[in-house]
């Protein structure tokens, strides 16, 4: 973590919990977000919590959100808030770091909608997975938001199924369970940091990539990306955290306060981001990316070709049961759908 970022949680620790100007309690928050809460999920749900939990506790407890990474990346958050010089974080895929059972939310084509997902981490699972991660990590789930379903983009070729993907070289993040799966679809997984990833697009060091809708049209990657692949291997949870040991300080009414603001924030944070994902799809088209919907016997494809090979790496890394128990609420929950 850099110097600056060190002196700032320094200055922040004391803040954590304590009494600032007319407030009897502060709570800070970090994420890596932007905070224009239309363009951003995080930015938009912690907006909320901020507002919600400073208004209901009538200003006795206030919320101080620090967004962008200006407390440093998702795993510096997290690190923060265990050590409680961050009250709370607002993190996707770092919080499996420091409970490697969150991991299995990424299982390759796990979950077949969001609102099926959703259904999943609201109930039973999300509150036995969240306790589990409570005693792995001394981190609180207050909710569970979304950063959203994963897809396929590329500068060659049109990917309806696995056969497709032949030869490409695909972009991916720097985690074994990514490398696994695009390994296993017959492409050629490619580590690049975040920062690097414009740069190897255009030059060609990669082919493609994988991001949710929103983050392929922020980031204009339709400038140099023709073909998109709507598969969604890949559902991204958002994870609202907070220290253990801030919310056991806490009264029962400024719980609930936490708890209902927490539950309202997860929320609008899928709602944000489904919403950017809609309007992205239509400006991706708009700017003559060519977009490719698989059938559902080219999707079973999908699952065939990837669910394996990652299920098999998990099973290295995590509790079996839990990779078991995922897929279970899965099935339970589409199947009182239908």
């Amino acid at each position: 973590m850099k110097l600056t970022k060190k002196l700032t949680l320094g200055l922040l620790a004391a803040g954590a919990v304590s009494s600032v100007s007319a407030a009897d309690l502060t709570l800070t928050i970090g994420h890596v977000d932007p905070q224009d809460w239309s363009t951003s999920k995080k930015g938009a749900a912690t907006e909320v919590f901020k507002n919600l939990v400073e208004a209901e506790s009538g200003g006795r407890i206030e919320v101080n959100v620090y967004p962008s990474g200006q407390l440093g990346g998702e795993t510096d958050l997290v690190q923060s808030a265990q050590e409680g010089t961050l009250s709370m974080a607002m993190v996707s895929g770092a919080f499996a770091k420091v409970c490697k059972e969150a991991s299995v939310l990424e299982i390759p084509y796990l979950f077949p909608s969001a609102p099926v997902a959703w259904e999943v981490l609201d109930g039973e699972f999300g509150k036995a997975l969240s306790e589990h991660c409570l005693q792995a990590s001394g981190l609180r789930t207050l909710a569970y938001g979304e950063t959203g379903f994963r897809n396929f983009t590329n500068s060659k070729r049109p990917v309806a199924e696995p056969k497709d993907m032949s030869g490409l070289k695909i972009r991916v993040q720097t985690l074994p369970l990514y490398v696994e799966m695009v390994k296993a679809m017959g492409a050629e997984p490619t580590p690049i940091a975040w920062p690097e990833v414009p740069s190897a697009l255009t030059t060609g060091v990669v082919d493609g990539q994988e991001n949710p809708v929103s983050v392929i049209e922020a980031n204009k990657f339709y400038e140099f990306q023709k073909y998109l692949t709507l598969d969604g291997h890949v559902y991204g949870t958002d994870f609202l955290l907070i220290n253990e040991d801030v919310y056991q300080s806490l009264s029962d009414e400024d719980k609930a306060i936490i708890n209902r603001a927490a539950k309202v924030a997860g929320t609008m944070g899928r709602a944000i981001q489904q919403f950017n994902s809609a309007k992205g799809l239509k400006s991706l088209a708009e700017n003559g990316m060519q977009i490719t919907t698989p059938t559902p016997e080219q999707m079973t494809k999908f699952r065939d070709a990837a669910q394996p090979a990652v299920i098999n790496w998990l099973k290295g890394e995590v509790q079996p049961e839990w990779i078991e128990r995922a897929q279970m609420s899965v099935k339970v929950v589409s199947n009182s759908n239908k």
